[in-house]
């Protein structure tokens, strides 16, 4: 993908997660974001649906298949194996559909998601073993034409800067790129525009999300999982409608940059999915310009 061919992109998640990954679900979320103007959704391929069937699906209403994610615990729960054998399936699909990267996380461990955003739990052999086991998938990926990018992610074995940084140093920029979510980065105390600066040389995709001040400190939200401060409608904010310095953000992305611009709000703050869309779609069209 060339910096002239960059888009922006949509993730259809407040659509589906609550009301499954239906194609009627999907259908809604496809015919709002084709009126929106969005040209480019996350390549989300249900089970039993060929890659290319999708694609003439998601064609239907204009739109092309952007930066998906692979998701893993990475820790002690999971068979390496399986896997290994689950990022190759995933490699195959997402090649078929002609991308070349892929966005790359660790979420729901369940002492973080009790207490988000803080590193709870934290356990330094459970770091180092995710760290190996992300290695080995990242290198998979890479051996079927996948460029793997660390997508921060609250609730994950990768969620505080510093086991951030431990994974993106740890295995390097052969084996793992940098796909940062600026509200994940933000929620978990990382400033992103000084983050994005630091891992510029290897930025391969980004989410533009943004957060409400109100249950940023760990304080503010005492007692409450990550589903229920999500819930509040008080922590994700439609792009340019919270704290973060989205100006700082996008200074700090190489000139260079050939990856998509991929608007994700997981809990609209606004009644409405489609408003919400519409709200940070015009935003990007203003001042990605």
């Amino acid at each position: 993908m060339t910096a002239a061919r960059r888009r922006i992109a949509a993730n259809p998640i407040p659509y589906w997660s609550t009301a499954g990954k239906t194609r009627e679900v999907f259908d809604e979320a496809f015919r709002d974001f084709q009126e929106i103007g969005f040209t480019a959704v996350k390549a989300d391929v249900p089970d039993g649906m060929s890659p290319a069937e999708y694609r003439d699906w998601i064609g239907g209403y204009g739109l092309m298949p952007a930066l998906s994610l692979f998701n893993s615990p990475f820790d002690e729960t999971v068979d390496l194996a399986e896997e290994v054998e689950k990022a190759k399936r995933f490699a195959a699909t997402q090649v078929a559909l002609g991308l070349d990267r892929t966005m790359i996380s660790s979420m729901s461990v369940p002492a973080r998601m009790a207490e988000p955003a803080v590193g709870a739990g934290f356990d330094a052999g459970r770091l180092a073993r995710a760290i190996d086991n992300c290695g080995t998938v990242c290198r998979v990926l890479r051996a079927e034409g996948l460029w793997p990018l660390h997508h921060s992610h609250v609730g994950g074995v990768f969620e505080t800067e510093e086991e951030i940084v431990r994974l993106l140093d740890d295995l390097g920029p052969d084996v793992i790129g940098f796909g940062p979510d600026t509200g994940h980065l933000r929620w978990a105390g990382v400033e992103p525009a000084a983050f994005i600066r630091r891992y510029a040389d290897r930025i391969g995709g980004i989410h533009l999300k943004d957060c409400f001040p109100d249950l940023l400190a760990a304080e503010s939200r005492a007692g409450l999982t990550y589903r229920q401060v999500q819930r509040t409608k008080r922590l994700w904010a439609e792009p340019g409608r919270g704290v973060i310095d989205f100006a700082a953000v996008l200074a700090a992305i190489p000139a260079g940059y050939d990856g998509d611009f991929m608007i994700e709000v997981d809990e609209p703050s606004v009644a409405s999915k489609r408003e919400s869309h519409r709200i940070s779609f015009e935003w990007a069209r203003r001042t990605l310009a």
